[in-house]
């Protein structure tokens, strides 16, 4: 059984038991957050769709810890201006670790 749950302005596949990283959130490191943005919900032949989301139907999950992700760095030039800017940016984020899928 997995789920399609929309949080922080992007969709994710969750199962039972995987590991998301997902935009972050606003939890401490072992706190249980719940999804109620819930757009689908299939497994075994059966599916439900929202319209556009599924009432009564929650994600659970534990955050196991927050982080962030690698520098990506961006380099603007321009040539024979003596004319370029480097800046870097890490995204934070927060990994949950899915307990239940309640639909």
């Amino acid at each position: 059984m997995y789920a399609i749950i929309k949080t922080g302005g992007k969709q994710y596949k969750a199962q039972v038991g995987e590991a998301l990283y997902v935009e972050k959130l606003d939890a401490e490191q072992g706190a249980t957050v719940t999804f109620d943005q819930v757009i689908l919900v299939a497994g075994e032949g059966d599916a439900k769709i929202g319209t556009p989301t599924i009432d009564g139907a929650t994600v659970t999950g534990k955050v196991e810890k927050q982080g962030r992700e690698k520098k990506v760095v961006t380099f603007k030039y321009k040539p024979k201006k003596h004319s370029h800017q480097k800046k870097g940016h890490r995204q934070p984020y927060t990994k949950v670790v899915i307990d239940a899928i309640n639909a």
